[in-house]
């Protein structure tokens, strides 16, 4: 989902946060990315910018306590932010983690869809992180 300047400022002003440079910075990648996104990865895109990494780290921070972001992933212990679609949204469907390159990708909602139960479970399941390790497709190409 990725959105202009505007957007970004409209969404920073209805979750209640000014909209700073580093911040709609911090907001844009997060939209632009197609998988999560840990702090490292946001300074390596954000490396030609004139912001010090604690004020990327803190706006990352941010944006996940106002709801804008959330944490996907937690592998190896290093947190990995995506971008809230829609209020409510955590983000919360199988990822897949490559145990060759370190990516982590969303998985297809097939998937999700396939895992939904009904029962005591469900509320569990639906609540979960859930995370296969492997090879990634690019990984796996010989």
């Amino acid at each position: 989902m990725n959105i202009n300047q505007d957007e970004a400022r409209d969404l920073l002003k209805q979750h209640g946060l000014r909209a700073t440079a580093p911040r709609l910075a911090v907001l844009t990648v997060l939209s632009e990315s197609k998988t999560p996104l840990s702090y490292s990865d946001m300074l390596d895109r954000l490396q030609n910018s004139p912001w010090d990494p604690t004020t990327v780290y803190r706006n990352l921070i941010k944006l996940s306590e106002s709801g804008l972001a959330t944490i996907v992933s937690r592998v190896e212990g290093i947190s990995r932010y995506a971008l809230v679609n829609e209020p409510g949204d955590k983000h919360k469907h199988p990822h897949f983690v490559c145990d060759d390159c370190g990516q982590i990708s969303c998985l297809p909602e097939e998937l999700s869809a396939a895992m939904s139960i009904d029962g005591d479970w469900a509320k569990s399941i639906a609540g979960a992180a859930l995370q296969l390790r492997g090879e990634c497709p690019k990984c796996l190409v010989p």
